[in-house]
């Protein structure tokens, strides 16, 4: 047994350096804790060890939110931009996500070199091998001795916590990247019951880009107008590089399909699950058989390396598999493979056993955060990781937690879902998920949350003034907007009929025009004589707003409907047993979650509208609640 000396004390202390980890240690020391964050390894802080991208389909939203409550994701990502694009153009702007290809090294630096200078945040590089606690207080035991005394604790140990590498027949226990594993501290975990199981994810290979035939290729390239992740960003991210797309074919489901027998996630060797939303190439060939053909997307890691990515090829087929698969296919034919693909197996845990605060239900002061919580990628690990720093400080400050509903942000309805329906494999952040989409755009994310975090104490007095103008100079175009009057004229009818709308014989409001479908507010722009010159951002809100402003009156109805039930609370020592009329399995389920409100409870699966109905009655009607 390694002997143990007492290396000190804090009140917020961070188990891992990812991306959940960063945004949970910089909260914390930047409201006033005395942090410490721990990684195994100081060269990859921030590591992106699957593709070198930030944002994407409703991971775009995720961003913005964390900015506009005074992360550090959108910053970074802005300043380590290598091309810019915002995807679902030709859909409506609730789904609007943007997507940044980042320079994987540089934005690993950078993140780096932010938590060394923060104030209040020490940062070390050890592994974290026992977790005990005792009067109140956390203790933390690193593999070489050292004894840290806590108040709270965040786990944001990503895929490392018994991480296992799997390619073919080969297997051995690591972290991402060939980094060390944390071995360990499961079974500290597992003394302190807490609930742990294995999840699995993969990575495709790194070749080298000189072995690619790019003639071959689709160009993709970025937006010809960029914009940025973070508010406070002064600059169009400059689009530096290229990506390209190609695709497998017949000879490349061939190759697979002989192999298949290889795979370690079809031979039964890995137990863990893995994401539904982002197979491996062998899971699409086998359950997508009839598809012909799977796109690829061919991405640089970054400027100063020889690296590439092929987003959608990850495996954990044997690596002279891999190489022959992949130089079926078009552009490929020479491909070099630097890093091969693999499979890692991972220890997290049922988020089931955390509140909405990301706090332990039976563990006061312990926090879970990012992939440990049961979720995949970068930013619902960096959007848990803010809020449980957030929560952490808060609670050694004797505050109330700060807990985001489902009508307020992607990253409510991402907390909501995976601490009251749980999650049976990594679970992916997507627009669907949420039943108020139209109202949590990506680009009012600073008005559902700055005043927020601006509140908490994140977001600076000075930001927050240029965000209380923007938000000022939106409202009055509005106003100015619906009460400005067009005259009919020829010049006017002319574009109209242009357009494919109809012509007009009277005077109409600007706002009726804005609100037909083949006009916007730049189209009618030689027609408004008054009007101010404002940036893109606040007039494509403006005209948003006013386009779907039906839609989104109605959805905010909705949003009403639903706090009224949230603010419904149940007591947290409600015994369900009690309630007379609750169906068994409806019971158990309550009794495992034990939901703040009526809103959460209806939200558990097997609990039904019936349920609930009885359970408001024995609220409100007293603890017979009998009819």
């Amino acid at each position: 047994m390694v002997p143990r000396y007492k290396a000190g004390k804090y009140e917020v202390a961070v188990i891992g350096g990812g991306h959940a980890g960063i945004e949970a240690a910089l909260a914390a020391a930047r409201l006033g804790c005395q942090t410490v964050m721990f990684t195994i390894t100081l060269d990859w802080v921030g590591n992106m060890p699957c593709n070198p991208s930030i944002g994407g389909t409703a991971k775009g939203h995720l961003v913005r939110e964390l900015d506009a409550l005074g992360g550090e994701m959108g910053v970074a990502a802005d300043k380590n931009t290598l091309q810019s694009r915002m995807l679902n153009r030709g859909k409506g702007p609730a789904v609007y996500s943007l997507r940044a290809q980042i320079d994987r090294r540089a934005y690993s630096g950078y993140m780096k070199h932010t938590v060394e200078k923060q104030q209040n945040l020490d940062v070390k590089q050890a592994e974290i091998t026992e977790l005990e606690y005792s009067d109140g207080k956390w203790y933390l035991v690193t593999n070489l001795g050292a004894q840290y005394e806590c108040d709270t604790v965040i786990i944001a140990t990503g895929t490392f916590l018994g991480g296992r590498i799997y390619v073919g027949e080969v297997n051995y226990e690591s972290g991402p990247d060939g980094a060390f594993p944390a071995t360990m501290l499961s079974e500290s975990l597992k003394k302190l019951n807490i609930p742990l199981r294995r999840f699995k994810t993969g990575t495709p290979a790194r070749v080298l880009k000189s072995s690619i035939d790019f003639s071959q290729l689709e160009v993709q390239p970025g937006d010809d107008e960029t914009e940025p992740f973070s508010y406070s960003t002064k600059f169009e991210p400059e689009n530096k590089v290229v990506c390209h797309i190609s695709y497998t074919n017949d000879r490349t489901k061939k190759v697979i399909l002989q192999n298949l027998h290889r795979s370690p996630l079809y031979g039964g060797v890995i137990e863990g699950v893995g994401p539904r939303y982002c197979p491996s190439i062998e899971d699409k060939i086998v359950r997508f058989a009839d598809k012909p053909r799977h796109q690829l997307f061919i991405e640089p890691c970054g400027e100063d390396t020889e690296e590439m990515y092929l987003q959608g090829m990850s495996s954990s087929l044997p690596e002279e598999v891999q190489i022959q698969f992949y130089r079926t296919i078009k552009g490929l034919e020479n491909v070099k493979v630097m890093r091969n693909a693999y499979a890692i197996e991972y220890d997290c845990i049922d988020p089931i056993a955390l509140m909405a605060s990301l706090e332990f239900k039976d563990h006061p002061g312990l926090y879970g955060a990012g992939q440990f919580n049961g979720s995949s990628g970068y930013e619902e690990a960096a959007a848990q990781g803010l809020i449980a720093g957030i929560n952490a400080a808060r609670k050694v400050k004797g505050q109330p937690p700060v807990i985001l509903s489902r009508a307020s942000s992607y990253i409510g309805t991402l907390i909501d879902d995976l601490v009251t329906k749980g999650c049976s494999d990594p679970y992916r952040m997507m627009t669907s998920r949420s039943e108020y989409r139209l109202i949590l755009r990506q680009d009012n994310a600073d008005e559902r949350l700055m005043p927020i975090g601006y509140e908490i104490g994140l977001v600076s007095q000075d930001t927050y003034n240029v965000f209380l103008e923007r938000k000022e100079k939106k409202e009055k175009e509005i106003e100015r907007i619906s009460s400005t009057f067009l005259s009919p004229s020829k010049e006017l009818n002319e574009l109209l009929e242009k357009m494919g709308t109809a012509t007009v014989n009277t005077g109409c409001r600007l706002s009726d025009l804005i609100k037909r479908p083949q006009l916007g507010y730049e189209v009618l722009a030689p027609f408004d004589k008054n009007r101010p010159n404002l940036e893109k951002s606040v007039w494509e809100k403006v005209e948003t707003e006013i386009k779907y402003e039906g839609y989104i009156s109605r959805q905010l109805s909705q949003v009403n409907e639903m706090l009224r039930l949230e603010k419904k609370l149940i007591p947290n020592d409600l015994d369900y047993s009690d309630v007379y009329g609750l169906r068994i399995e409806a019971r158990e389920k309550l009794q495992q979650i034990k939901p703040l409100s009526i809103g959460q409870a209806s939200r558990i699966s097997g609990v039904s509208p019936a349920d609930i109905s009885v359970l408001i009655i024995y609220l409100e009607r007293g603890k017979d609640g009998r009819l």
